[in-house]
């Protein structure tokens, strides 16, 4: 099979300043997007207070982002050419940054709910957009360092964002959390005006513009993403919306498969997932954005519930997932000249599953000090990962394809980590309540350790300021429900970080069924 080059002929092996300058730019603008999914994570709670919403409303916070964002994901190769790459690219850097400060004045739900779905639609151009200036403006020798780059964003943004959101809100306010863009915008703006080049625009493109394959795919990626961020929340299927918002899905998606299959210009070209490489290739990032945000979502729970850590707490738990990726993610062009892409993205994942692994021996004691090295752990697996990975996948691609594949590749990671967290919640769930009939059905008062421990608890309480021995006998009953629920809680954690190994150890297999990736990186054989 010939090698097929996402570069374009005749671009000399170096990239000149100015490339390097706009690439960078557009990779700062991905930096913002991915680090604004997960920077309200370990805040939500003052969030929820700021604007007057409950607790189970404000996880809206989070889904109307990732909704606006995995929408326009696959759109952005067909609107890029109707407005022209750098124009397209420049409005939607003002417009994520006006949502941006917008959203730190939002007086109700309501209105927090329509700025972060706005702020997602901008944010979700600048993710698959830098990701293409990578594979056509830069040479192939150097495409490795710029997918490294674009790993830094994919992986350690996610992975850094509770730190800044957590400290920012304990140290100056939650509003913070979003005049954090500002400055970084500012610079991507003035760097993108003077290096990317004019273009016209195909208004003319509008008209065969595929509106109908656009439309169901916005009602049904919009009605899935509801499903998984409040299908928890509302018992799954025993809830009536839950359920007619799933045969929405359902159907609008497959319609628009349907369509996309059919037509001879599509938004979505899903015939490259039948490349070899770019459909397990797709199917690995799938499963990574799972894992990615998934454990970013864990572990602020876990602390958060078990621990009672507050946000600048549970933010410096997660930096040391972040941190060491810095030292790594350099080098990894380096080893990708040495090893074969598989080999080292592989050995990548099963180092993340086996920190998945040292997070299933989870106990009452376990909390930030014991997490230092699992978190070291998983962000060396972590940084390994990405780039050969987009390596791998690209292989194959021809150039006038890679915008495409671009949107479809970064789709599959943000649905990978839509259903990660969502499905992740469910399984804690589940466990836990699992562990707390087990543990539940052992704690009666036959057992003469039980009626020892009650004991102890009564004497404790009446010593400790309560008169009345049946008042401190009540209160003994409650401590130890509450230690039942504790264990009951731990445990249902440590069992999910362990299926979230096994799903990593499959992502790990899916990729033996791949080719060989060029020494330099994408787009060669």
């Amino acid at each position: 099979m010939p090698s097929l080059d996402t570069t374009a002929p005749g671009v000399p092996d170096r990239a000149s300043f100015t490339t390097w300058a706009a690439v960078l730019g557009a990779l700062l603008g991905t930096f913002m997007a991915v680090l604004n999914i997960q920077i309200t994570n370990a805040s939500l709670l003052y969030i929820e207070g700021g604007i007057s919403t409950g607790v189970d409303n404000g996880t809206w916070i989070s889904t109307a982002y990732l909704i606006g964002e995995i929408i326009v994901i696959p759109m952005t190769d067909y609107l890029t050419r109707v407005f022209s790459f750098r124009r397209f690219l420049m409005v939607n850097t003002v417009l994520f940054l006006a949502f941006s400060v917008s959203c730190a004045f939002a007086h109700n739900l309501t209105e927090m709910i329509v700025l972060r779905a706005l702020q997602g639609v901008a944010g979700g151009v600048l993710i698959p957009m830098s990701f293409t200036l990578i594979l056509t403006k830069l040479p192939r020798p150097q495409q490795p360092l710029g997918l490294a780059l674009f790993s830094i964003t994919a992986t350690f943004a996610p992975a850094i964002g509770p730190t800044i959101g957590g400290y920012l809100t304990e140290a100056y306010g939650w509003q913070y959390i979003f005049f954090v863009n500002v400055v970084p915008g500012a610079v991507m703006i003035v760097v993108l005006w003077l290096t990317l080049e004019r273009e016209p625009m195909q208004l003319d493109l509008l008209g065969g513009g595929d509106w109908f394959g656009i439309a169901t795919m916005a009602i049904g990626l919009a009605a899935l993403q509801t499903v998984l961020d409040e299908g928890n929340k509302d018992d799954w299927f025993d809830s009536p919306f839950i359920v007619r918002l799933t045969i929405a899905a359902i159907i609008f998606l497959v319609v628009f498969v349907w369509i996309e299959l059919k037509s001879d210009k599509p938004t979505v070209n899903f015939r490259l997932l039948a490349s070899r490489n770019f459909g397990f290739g797709s199917l690995a990032v799938f499963f990574l954005g799972f894992a990615l945000y998934g454990a970013v979502y864990l572990l602020p729970e876990y602390l958060g519930q078990v621990f009672n850590y507050n946000a600048e707490q549970i933010g410096f738990v997660l930096a040391w997932t972040a941190l060491p990726q810095l030292l790594i993610i350099p080098f990894v062009p380096f080893l990708m000249r040495r090893v074969d892409a598989r080999l080292l993205t592989i050995s990548g994942l099963v180092v993340f599953a086996f920190s998945c692994f040292m997070n299933a021996r989870m106990s009452p004691d376990y909390a930030g000090d014991q997490l230092w090295l699992p978190n070291i752990v998983r962000a060396a697996g972590q940084a390994v990962v990405l780039t050969p990975l987009s390596a791998i996948a690209l292989t194959g691609i021809a150039r006038q394809d890679s915008a495409g594949a671009s949107g479809l590749f970064n789709m599959a990671r943000n649905l990978g980590g839509a259903f990660g967290t969502a499905l992740l919640a469910t399984l804690v769930t589940k466990r836990e309540q699992f562990h707390s009939n087990v543990i539940g059905s052992a704690v009666n008062l036959f057992r003469n350790s039980v009626r020892e421990r009650l004991a102890e608890l009564t004497s404790y309480f009446l010593s400790h300021g309560v008169s009345d021995t049946a008042a401190a006998q009540h209160k003994a009953i409650v401590a130890l429900g509450n230690i039942v629920r504790k264990q009951a809680l731990i445990m249902g954690y440590a069992d999910t970080f362990a299926a979230l190994a096994l799903l990593l150890l499959l992502a790990a297999a899916s990729l033996l069924f791949t080719r060989r990736a060029g020494a330099s990186g994408a787009g060669a054989h």
